[in-house]
């Protein structure tokens, strides 16, 4: 498949709550880079995030209330899958992902070596604060402790799939405890995985836009139960 095809059949899942600050800016430099078919999921937003994103050209799909990162997931991929996309990209809305890096993810889709692609930051952490890569690594090992899928960053939010992989994953999860459900999933259905390095852009506004110490606690918690109720 071609460079060109392949931005054609692809579709950009962006996961949005409260957002209309950053959104229209990163939905402008997706178009900028080629993409065209960009899926926001605006999840219960009390703001203009919708009307912003619509705005910029996006497709958006709204929840009527909050349901969390991995409901907005499982409703970006499933518009996507319905969208006729060969390839699936989950791409944050906040701004902290870099499009250029997007051609690196998908290309060993392309090359049909991977199912699934996990930007990893933590290949090359340069500007990641050392608080993010402590917790990123803790969540990596308790993952990996879990459901036996080893990766060096669990949490990512800049994924890539092909299309057969995104119709055997299974979301259940409705928090942020979805990012190492994917990680599960990946194992439980046999799909082949690998990494590429990427970059994250840090502002004061992702920043403030990442886990506390007790949504960390809570997910935790919830990845235990999960494993427990297996």
């Amino acid at each position: 498949m071609s460079s060109e095809k392949a931005q054609k059949s692809l579709a950009i899942v962006m996961p949005a709550y409260n957002e209309e600050k950053v959104i229209g800016k990163t939905i402008a430099s997706l178009k900028k880079h080629g993409y065209t078919k960009i899926i926001v999921i605006d999840d219960g937003s009390a703001d203009r995030t919708r009307a912003v994103a619509e705005k910029a050209g996006a497709i958006v799909f709204s929840h009527p209330i909050n349901r969390g990162l991995g409901g907005a997931l499982g409703t970006g991929i499933a518009a996507a899958l319905d969208s006729d996309a060969e390839i699936i990209v989950t791409f944050d809305s906040d701004g902290q992902h870099d499009p250029t890096d997007i051609k690196r993810l998908i290309r060993p889709i392309l090359a049909r070596k991977a199912d699934v692609v996990i930007g990893s930051r933590l290949k090359n952490p340069k500007g990641m604060p050392v608080i993010r890569r402590i917790g990123n690594w803790g969540f990596n090992i308790i993952t990996y402790m879990l459901f036996g899928v080893w990766t060096t960053d669990s949490q990512s939010g800049l994924r890539a799939f092909s299309r057969s992989a995104a119709e055997k994953i299974e979301i259940k999860t409705n928090r942020m405890e979805v990012s190492s459900e994917i990680i599960k999933e990946i194992g439980r259905t046999r799909l082949r995985f690998t990494e590429v390095p990427i970059r994250a852009i840090y502002t004061d506004y992702s920043k403030r836009h990442g886990q506390s110490s007790w949504n960390a606690f809570r997910i935790l918690a919830k990845l235990v139960l999960r494993k427990l109720m297996r």
